[in-house]
């Protein structure tokens, strides 16, 4: 039995828009610490908060803001650029003042009418972004204005029954967290090893290594450039979520800490052009464009077609020169992002081509020591990526319940 929809502006939820005046915040007023968290695109996505990198305002900047300040159990809503991300800042969010920039909107329900955690499940199924992709506005800039997004139609069961919705789907979510703390760990493992050994050059067998200018013997400093066969740019198309062509590897898929394969879109593309740019075990994409240019990710095996798109540089590393795993964690180390933003053209809109891209230097060891640091980090990275296929198929399975939940098609 389906469940009645009414428009969102029929419902127990409020719309807040974020404060778009005089006193929004400039570049300067930004920092790396602070009171408060200004959110960025890139810290609401398809999955929820992520906050790989966060931008703050000081609690003066903070008071000066009108609209736009987060409580718990509020949603939010992406409404410009990519649109239909959502999160919800319930208990687990380790910040306790957050704010939204103008391409956003926050989603206040009163609580004794309505259940938040229900409304972000629907916010993430297919069912809801359909309707907003339906109604979004602008070519250039797709944006979806609150005065559309208010008709929007939303499910609305009894609480008890939004509740019990919910639940379900949370165990899902509950298990894919679970796992990404697991990868995580394994990712931090990778990297204090290779920090050990390649940047504090405390390798096995050191103490017997002559060190000349920061360089032992045996080994050399190259930049990614001279590891590498020659780098390539993406592929410029649009993005579906239906399943036709091969999956299009985008710059906001690699910013997570890892990559949540279920939801990299596909793109048409025949057989030709996918050849030319379909990606292999090894190979490394970068992020040439934009507010995180310099983000890098090294694929694993791939157990389908993936290209990748225009403002992504491939680089795919030469092995005789270099192990790929080494100049995986290397590239996506925040030295190496370091090195891309203080190299990086652009004040309002950075970016970096192949060259720049190419320039950072790094220590390459000996093959025996390349050998031996992958025989340790190998089992590592194979774990992190049996969770990730393990959080795709998770994913899938809960993204394929929810609009039968969502709709009520399907009772707990």
């Amino acid at each position: 039995m389906s469940w009645r929809e009414l428009p969102l502006s029929e419902l127990p939820i409020d719309v807040i828009d974020g404060d778009r005046g005089k006193n929004y915040p400039k570049q300067n007023e930004f920092h790396e610490k602070g009171y408060c968290v200004f959110l960025s695109a890139t810290n609401v996505t398809k999955s929820g908060f992520k906050f790989d990198t966060v931008q703050f305002i000081d609690e003066q900047k903070d008071s000066a803001l009108r609209k736009g300040k987060l409580s718990r159990n509020d949603v939010v809503l992406t409404t410009r650029g990519t649109i239909g991300n959502s999160a919800f800042f319930n208990e687990s969010i380790p910040y306790e003042n957050m704010r939204i920039n103008s391409g956003m909107v926050i989603l206040r329900v009163d609580q004794n009418k309505f259940y938040a955690p229900f409304l972000y499940s629907y916010l993430r199924s297919q069912l809801f972004l359909k309707k907003v992709d339906s109604i979004r506005s602008g070519a250039a800039q797709p944006q979806l204005p609150i005065r559309d997004l208010v008709t929007v139609k939303i499910p609305c069961p009894d609480i008890s029954e939004q509740i019990r919705a919910s639940e379900f789907i949370s165990s899902y979510d509950d298990l894919i967290e679970n796992n990404r703390r697991r990868i995580q760990l394994l990712e931090e493992s990778a990297r204090l090893l290779y920090q050990e050994w390649f940047v504090h050059l405390r390798f096995p067998g050191h103490e017997q290594v002559n060190i000349t200018d920061g360089v032992p013997e045996g080994w050399t400093r190259l930049s990614v450039a001279e590891c590498c066969e020659k780098p390539s740019y993406g592929y410029t198309a649009s993005a579906n979520q239906d399943a036709i062509g091969p999956k299009f590897l985008r710059i906001t898929d690699i910013v997570p800490s890892s990559i949540s394969w279920a939801n990299v879109p596909y793109c048409e593309a025949d057989e030709a052009t996918t050849k030319k740019y379909q990606l292999g075990e090894g190979d490394i994409v970068v992020a040439r464009t934009g507010a995180t240019v310099g983000y890098a990710k090294r694929m694993p095996s791939l157990s389908e077609p993936v290209i990748y798109a225009s403002y992504l540089v491939k680089f795919s590393p030469n092995k005789s020169i270099v192990d790929d795993l080494i100049l995986g964690i290397f590239m996506e180390s925040e030295q190496y992002k370091d090195f891309v933003r203080g190299n990086a053209g652009g004040a309002a809109q950075p970016n970096a081509n192949a060259q720049i891209l190419g320039g950072a230097k790094l220590l390459v060891p000996s093959e025996l020591l390349q050998k031996e640091f992958r025989s340790n980090v190998a089992p590592l990275i194979e774990q992190k990526f049996l969770l990730e296929k393990q959080n795709t198929s998770l994913t899938k399975a809960r993204d394929l319940l929810l609009p039968k939940l969502m709709s009520g098609e399907l009772t707990i």
